[in-house]
């Protein structure tokens, strides 16, 4: 979904193709992007001090590390790199 607005940067009213949300698929592949990755990695540098955890401690620690890392570096990172691609294919 895409949506025409007027380009702030030219204020010539020539209409500006700009993605709207993504759809829920969309957001499922992204986070899936960031999430598995993530808690790849986690597991790898942290394996072996959480495989002596209990089980809820280690999900603790897990989502405690991943949730930011995957909220503020990213998901922003991935929405980036979504608009960009329909932009550059909605100017093709």
């Amino acid at each position: 979904m895409t949506t025409s607005l007027t380009d702030p940067k030219t204020n010539t009213g020539s209409p500006s193709r700009v993605p709207g949300t993504p759809t829920k698929h969309q957001m499922a592949l992204m986070i899936w992007l960031a999430v598995f990755p993530t808690l790849t990695v986690l597991n790898l540098a942290l394996g072996d001090w959480l495989r002596t955890q209990n089980p809820i401690l280690r999900t603790f620690v897990l989502a405690t590390i991943a949730v930011p890392i995957i909220s503020y570096a990213l998901m922003p990172q991935l929405h980036r790199l979504r608009r960009t691609l329909l932009t550059r294919s909605a100017g093709s």
